[in-house]
């Protein structure tokens, strides 16, 4: 029977702590998804024997395949592979051909075997133990009623090589036969009501298609993203019917998605500029550059960054910058006309073409009530065009200072495009 949905379970109490994150249900999700199984869900449960188990036995009810991830070393708190034995009312058995490769590994760096790491010998009846090269905790793979368990260690190093091998030799024969693809649509200077609003006529044409698409929505800070996908017998098949919605949707909503391919705002904005063979200088005042740091971030940045200035003082903004003092004593350090002549002076300095202010409150303290903490204004100057604008942004200071980047960005992206 072919394995057309699955689930995830990252098992270890330290996923449950703010040090920890799994990051191996990532890679899981992928190899899967390239296979054309599609992960229905993920759980993280602690060292727990019960609730392991009782996740188990939902995940068993629900999809074909369960992808166990960790538990699998030789210390007590290391329960899946006894949880598992214990759901599908498998005995465990050791078999001494591991323990005979455990105890050659720790010979080959002249130690001798801890007796626990016979723990990691035992085989539920009827498995089918997967060779670890990277460690001592081999893979496992058991079917039971049309259902299917895979269990892998938790080291990413060891889990990807057996999950490769597996995904080879045992789940590409029991795949669905089917190729899924996925494509994430950038969107900024809409809500995510606005969004759903604008894209919503086309959910009903997508899924009525020979390749149906399905579409979910993600909202973050200044930010909307539009997850698209879908399966088809091929991935040609799958490629075509994604780019074609894609396509749909950026005729929808025109600018505002401004990437269809995966890159990110920073990355489009970086491609403008080597488009047009621009540089760019920046003075920054509240984002404290963190606005330089997003455009940095992009490998090949240096081709297009020139400079930047943080400016937070008013003193640095005339004495860096040029920012007449009066023009300042009359707007205000936080206000178009100061942003503005920010953006000239950084220009006219570093004799380039793209010249970029920002200033503003990012809070907690600093408010008004004619300027709230979360008013942020920004200039953007390139040849034959200049724009400013004051925004008024919500949020904690981190909050703020990430709008304010997002905000600036989108408007040096929509002077220089499309």
């Amino acid at each position: 029977m072919p394995l057309q949905r699955a689930a995830v379970l990252a098992v270890g109490s330290e996923l449950l702590t703010p040090s920890r994150i799994d990051t191996n249900s990532l890679m899981i999700t992928e190899q899967l998804n390239l296979l054309g199984i599609e992960v229905a869900y993920k759980s993280v449960i602690g060292d727990d024997r019960e609730e392991l188990a009782a996740a188990l036995r939902v995940a068993l009810d629900r999809v074909g395949l369960v992808v166990c991830c960790g538990g699998l070393g030789p210390t007590d708190d290391d329960v899946t592979r006894e949880v598992v034995a214990q759901v599908l009312r498998r005995p465990l058995a050791e078999d001494e051909r591991i323990t005979a490769q455990i105890r050659a590994r720790f010979a080959s760096r002249r130690m001798e075997m801890p007796e626990i790491n016979r723990r990691q010998a035992l085989v539920p009846a009827g498995a089918r133990v997967l060779s670890n090269p990277n460690g001592t905790a081999p893979g496992l793979w058991l079917e039971e009623a049309g259902r299917a368990v895979l269990l892998l260690p938790g080291p990413p190093r060891e889990l990807k090589a057996l999950l490769m091998a597996a995904s080879d030799e045992i789940l590409k024969p029991r795949s669905p036969g089917l190729s899924l693809v996925r494509r994430v649509i950038r969107i900024t200077g809409r809500t995510e009501s606005h969004t759903e609003e604008a894209v919503q006529p086309l959910y009903t044409e997508w899924a009525k298609a020979e390749v149906p698409i399905a579409a979910t929505i993600l909202a973050s800070l200044g930010q909307i993203e539009l997850h698209l996908s879908a399966r088809a017998v091929s991935r040609d098949r799958a490629e075509a019917a994604v780019e074609a919605a894609s396509r749909q949707v950026g005729d929808v909503l025109g600018l505002d998605a401004y990437s269809r391919d995966g890159r990110t705002l920073e990355q489009v904005v970086g491609d403008l500029l080597v488009e047009r063979r621009f540089r760019i200088a920046l003075a920054e005042s509240c984002t404290g550059g963190l606005l330089t740091s997003r455009l940095t971030d992009v490998v090949g940045s240096s081709r297009y960054v020139e400079r930047a200035v943080v400016a937070y003082a008013n003193e640095a903004k005339v004495s860096l910058l040029g920012v007449p003092g009066k023009l300042i004593d009359e707007h205000g350090a936080v206000s178009e006309p100061v942003a503005l002549a920010m953006a000239e002076g950084i220009r006219a300095s570093a004799m380039v073409e793209v010249g970029i202010g920002v200033t503003g409150i990012a809070g907690p303290g600093g408010g008004t009530p004619e300027k709230p903490v979360g008013t942020v204004a920004v200039a953007v100057v390139i040849p034959g065009a200049t724009r400013s604008r004051l925004f008024r942004f919500v949020g904690d200071r981190e909050h703020v200072r990430i709008q304010a980047s997002q905000a600036a960005l989108d408007m040096m992206r929509r002077m220089l495009g499309p």
